[in-house]
């Protein structure tokens, strides 16, 4: 078995969670968000995170607005939406419920 695999879909399972946990902070540029993952050690690039904005945005969780950049062009900020927290606090409830499991499964003798 690829140990490397099974984490890296480990992570992949929580990824649309954890931009909605960022988001839900404040509203964020791509790159922002990009930055806070890979602090998290949660490698993510461009090509995986705007797929999933966008699927987000699609299923009414998350909504953009422009802002003009002093760096240049316009950027697209995504901040949740009244759906989208409510969506989270699901989630949040469901991660917590999901973390005692797992460990009791794990400290159990």
């Amino acid at each position: 078995m690829d140990l490397e695999n099974t984490k890296a879909q480990m992570r992949k399972g929580i990824l649309e969670y954890c931009i909605l946990s960022v988001l839900s902070k404040n509203s964020c540029y791509a790159s922002d968000i990009i930055r806070e993952l890979k602090e998290a050690k949660l490698i993510v690039v461009e090509g995986t995170l705007y797929p999933l904005l966008t699927r987000q945005k699609n299923s009414g969780l998350l909504s953009y607005r422009w802002e003009e950049s002093q760096q240049g062009p316009p950027r697209k900020y995504y901040e949740l939406t009244d759906d989208g927290k409510n969506y989270l606090a699901e989630l949040d409830k469901s991660w917590d419920e999901l973390v005692e499991s797992v460990d009791l499964i794990r400290t159990k003798s």
